[in-house]
């Protein structure tokens, strides 16, 4: 049984920075490609992006570029996004998903593309 779960979160000041880790278990997270998503109060669930096992990465939107960085240490099974001068608009939930294959899916950005998924993990940014 495939076990996703994240960690990471919590509350930080704005401009400060988290680092998030995904980590898997039943799955082998250096076969699979990862997605991050995150979702805010009374919103839909959003892509950040999608780093595949060569790590081709996919980041939206705009707001996050320069900003948001995702990564991955096959090694330790464990995918990370790195966000930096966060803002109070990027709280949310932050949730991990793995994909189906080693490559990102063309629909990326679609929570449904993805069959596994972590409980999630709160970020606050307070201003």
């Amino acid at each position: 049984q495939v076990q996703v779960v994240e960690s990471g979160g919590g509350l930080v000041q704005a401009g400060g920075s988290l680092r998030l880790s995904c980590t898997a278990s039943g799955l082998t997270v250096a076969k699979y490609a990862g997605a991050w998503f995150r979702q805010a109060p009374g919103k839909e669930r959003e892509g950040i992006g999608c780093i595949s096992t060569l790590e081709g990465i996919t980041v939206l939107p705009d707001s996050m570029k320069g900003r948001f960085k995702i990564s991955r240490d096959n090694a330790r099974n464990t995918l990370y996004l790195q966000m930096n001068s966060l803002r109070s608009e990027d709280t949310a939930i932050y949730y991990c998903a793995a994909a189906r294959d080693y490559y990102c899916p063309n629909s990326w950005a679609t929570w449904q593309a993805y069959p596994y998924w972590g409980q999630g993990t709160q970020v606050t940014v307070s201003s």
